[in-house]
């Protein structure tokens, strides 16, 4: 098959201390694949043990006892302890050789002992791995962390999604009952990175939740998303009317001005108001209609009826956070709408171009990310559905 499936399973040791940005931004400037399913799991005892057995079986290593190292880590590591469920972060990659590639940016395992100044941090594991040893002369390891973990060859990635895949369709798409949240005041919020960051390969999206990482709060569902025509209508439908009443009046008094200066007349205010209804209100549809295009990629002019419900042409990633106070946290590391008059150190004043390209979307209330999440259908993974298809498609190949 030409365009295979891997992955990177980000450990939960990693998605708790807040580097999944760091790893996402390493993985998608440095390889030549496409993003095509990210959800946050929590792996049970049974799918833990069976993960760890292929592991412990894989003909290729990674580096010093690698593959008994990965198991043990695994068995210890990624299923619940004392009933709590811990998360780890499933990224799938397809294109060419994901797995030789994917292997090179996770990288080899490096001792660490007395060493310093031989480390680097060109790759994921050099940077977020840890391999220590008693000592420099001991091959006992005192504590190991692998940072991700990958498959080193396409046989083992096509095992590993077939080992998963019918478990992952039973899992839902937002972790719940983790440790933590009872505390008073927790609540969750939906944030969209949005389709200006995917336009080719960069680290913007791993930067931005980088950024939102500094809120403290849990990432406990997330989503690669083609969003569809008719979601893009109905989640900035509101959106639609507040356009209509700011915008219509603006313009249809700048249209009658423009007419005053061209015609040298003095127009009434009957006419203002027919170029306010007419001029104005067309104005802000087009400002409307570029919003739907720019999230979508089709403008709801030009999509068939039929059509409204198809994914869309352009990718974003939708994220739900959760902890106290967490719709104002997520709002204050966004910035206001316009990145021109956002604060320094916000992600719209890095990463905005103007009031429409400015880089993420956040909810504004607990009520609307509700309303949000539903229609995005954030219960809803695709994740599974492309792991399907891929394992399906290999059937047919043989």
């Amino acid at each position: 098959m030409e365009h295979c499936l891997s992955y990177v399973l980000i450990t939960p040791y990693t998605v708790a201390k807040s580097r999944t940005g760091g790893v996402l931004s390493r993985l998608l400037s440095r390889i030549d694949l496409e993003l095509v399913g990210a959800q946050m799991i929590a792996m049970d005892t049974e799918i833990v043990s069976a993960y760890a057995q292929l592991i412990r079986k894989r003909e290729k290593s990674e580096g010093f006892k690698s593959s008994s190292l990965l198991a043990d880590y695994v068995e210890k590591n990624l299923g619940p302890s004392d009933k709590i469920r811990h998360r780890s972060l499933l990224l799938v990659f397809q294109g060419k050789n994901p797995c030789k590639q994917l292997s090179e940016v996770c990288g080899k395992f490096q001792g660490e002992n007395s060493r310093p100044g031989m480390l680097t941090g060109e790759s994921i594991r050099d940077t977020y791995a840890d391999l220590l040893f008693d000592s420099e002369t001991s091959d006992h390891v005192s504590y190991f962390e692998p940072g991700v973990l990958t498959a080193q060859t396409q046989k083992e990635a096509d095992a590993t999604f077939e080992l998963i895949s019918s478990w992952l369709s039973t899992q839902a798409n937002i972790i719940e009952k983790m440790a933590g949240t009872e505390q008073q005041g927790t609540e969750r919020t939906l944030a969209i990175i949005k389709p200006d960051n995917w336009k080719y390969a960069s680290s913007r999206p791993g930067m931005i939740i980088d950024m939102f990482s500094r809120t403290g709060l849990r990432i406990v569902g997330i989503k690669v998303l083609r969003m569809s025509v008719a979601q893009a209508l109905e989640f900035y439908g509101p959106v639609k009317e507040n356009l209509k009443n700011k915008l219509a009046p603006i313009y249809g008094l700048q249209a009658k001005e423009l007419l005053e200066s061209e015609f040298n007349i003095i127009l009434n205010e009957d006419i203002e108001t027919v170029l306010t209804t007419s001029f104005g209100a067309n104005y802000a549809n087009e400002q409307f209609e570029r919003i739907v295009d720019f999230m979508s990629g089709i403008r709801p002019s030009a999509c068939l009826p039929e059509d409204l419900d198809k994914p869309g042409l352009v990718k974003c990633m939708v994220l739900i956070y959760e902890g106290v106070d967490a719709v104002k946290k997520i709002r204050d590391i966004l910035g206001p709408t316009d990145p021109t008059k956002a604060p320094a150190g916000t992600i719209r004043r890095d990463f905005g171009t103007n009031i429409q390209v400015n880089a993420a979307h956040a909810s504004d209330s607990a009520e609307n990310a509700l309303r949000e999440m539903g229609i995005l259908r954030l219960q809803d993974n695709n994740c599974s559905k492309e792991i399907k298809n891929y394992l399906e498609a290999l059937k047919q190949e043989k």
